[in-house]
């Protein structure tokens, strides 16, 4: 039997005598990764060997990042939920604060500090909040490096000059030495280094991990900061871990469908050629070439059948070729039968495949919004084929902030509050975070407040 294999995406349709099949496979290495948490596995249990060093394995094949990174780039709803929850936790961006209680509830108090706001501008800082938003939005971890000034080799005073975020592809934590348990506080190096390429050409370079009780000891060092998961004893799993699966689906429907409509899966046309017109033809060849055996003639005869059908198919097929038509020739034998070219469309029910293929989408969409953990009306998603009200999305809006942004915010910020501590110890309680303004219902807010259509001409 013969066949012919064509990769769609992370699909394969298998071309055969007795049909077309469509398989769905997953990115290589993330299958693997999947089967892991479902069946329970834990891929912290032994060390990775890499390099001579024992590593704290970063998922199944210490590449849980990279495949991560792979499934987003192909998947056309998740990044861009991801990029509505940083705009929503960003609000109008970072600011000192200090806290301050006021009857009874706790209030922000938002400041400026000159010396604190000088030390920021000597750095860029608003580069390593956004690029700690990303990794904590993706991986709810950040890797932080904490560069120190030189001063206290000549027994000058100490200051963290600047922060760095290490990208989770690039950091890896060591593995506790024994007897200490597996605990991410029991880490004192982390490693950095190309792992998605096996450090082949970067080589990997240990750091001490920071300590905040002791900040100026080492010259540089790195800290790891996430939001704990259950279970695991080092590195976080993103809340949407379960939903991957969905993601590598609706990815693939987009190229199936567009191949369905390029090629179609099955047979699509059942094609009735006269026999008579096949013995004239046959007849013709023989009298054409007189040398030639019956062998011969049979292989030239299907030459002129695949020629035949080729042509058909290049009209027949392929959306470019809509409205087309193709003109046939009907004629009697000798014995006055009538002889005729018929083409039939075999019902495919594509009608049913691609609603089928839309329906698997929508709750591909919903699994997918529900592990990311943004109210659908935040997300720009139409549910049962309408939009959200705009109170729908205010009341998620209001949600969202009161509960989902106060512990990413003090992941992202930890390190530089850390060192806001560090380098100005007499300025106690200042700390940074986000600014929001509190969104009000339109009827609450003044008229002359309201925001006018105003048309240029």
């Amino acid at each position: 039997m013969t066949q012919e294999v064509k990769k769609i995406g992370e699909t394969r349709v298998v071309h055969t005598s007795a049909g077309a099949f469509a398989f769905g496979t997953t990115p290589e290495g993330t299958f693997d990764q999947l089967m892991a948490l479902s069946k329970g596995t834990d891929w912290e249990s032994d060390p990775y060997l890499l390099n001579g060093a024992r590593l704290v394995p970063y998922g199944a094949n210490n590449d849980l990042p990279v495949q991560i990174r792979k499934i987003m780039d192909k998947n056309n709803l998740a990044p861009g939920i991801i990029e509505r929850e940083i705009g929503l936790l960003y609000g109008q961006g970072p600011a000192l604060y200090r806290l301050v209680y006021q009857d009874g509830y706790m209030m922000r108090e938002y400041l400026e500090d000159a010396e604190i706001q000088d030390w920021l501008d000597s750095w860029d800082y608003r580069r390593f909040i956004d690029m700690a938003m990303v990794e904590f939005k993706y991986l709810k971890g950040v890797f932080v490096k904490h560069i120190r000034n030189r001063g206290p080799r000549i027994g000058g005073q100490g200051m963290i000059r600047r922060l760095q975020v290490i990208p989770g592809t690039d950091a890896r934590l060591e593995w506790p030495e024994n007897p200490l348990p597996k605990r991410l506080e029991n880490v004192r190096r982390i490693y950095t280094g190309d792992f998605e390429n096996h450090c082949l050409h970067s080589g990997m370079t240990p750091y001490p991990v920071y300590n905040p009780a002791d900040p100026f000891r080492h010259r540089v060092s790195i800290s790891y900061h996430n939001k704990y998961s259950f279970g695991r004893n080092f590195y976080s799993t993103p809340s949407y871990f379960g939903s991957l699966s969905w993601m590598m689906r609706s990815s693939d429907i987009p190229e199936v469908l567009a191949y369905l409509s390029e090629n179609g899966i099955t047979s699509a046309f059942h094609i009735h050629v006269p026999e008579k017109y096949w013995t004239d033809k046959r007849e013709k060849l023989e009298k054409n070439n007189p040398t030639l055996d019956d062998a011969k003639i049979d292989a030239m005869l299907e030459e002129a059948k695949t020629e035949l059908f080729n042509k058909m198919a290049s009209v027949l097929t392929g959306k470019k070729n809509a409205g087309k038509f193709i003109e046939t020739t009907d004629f009697y034998d000798e014995d006055g039968n009538l002889c005729e070219w018929k083409i039939n469309a075999i019902d495919q029910n594509v009608k049913t495949f691609i609603e089928a293929q839309l329906k698997i989408s929508e709750k591909a969409d919903s699994a997918i919004t529900s592990g990311m953990g943004l109210h659908p009306s935040l997300s720009n998603i139409i549910v049962n084929g309408k939009m959200s009200s705009g109170s729908e999305m205010l009341y998620a809006l209001k949600l969202y902030m009161a509960s989902d942004t106060t512990i990413p915010e003090e992941v992202v910020f930890e390190a530089i509050n850390q060192d806001i501590q560090a380098n100005f110890p007499n300025k106690k309680g200042i700390r940074m975070g986000f600014y929001h303004h509190t969104v009000m219902r339109e009827e609450n807010v003044a008229p002359e407040k309201r925001v006018v259509n105003t048309v240029t001409e």
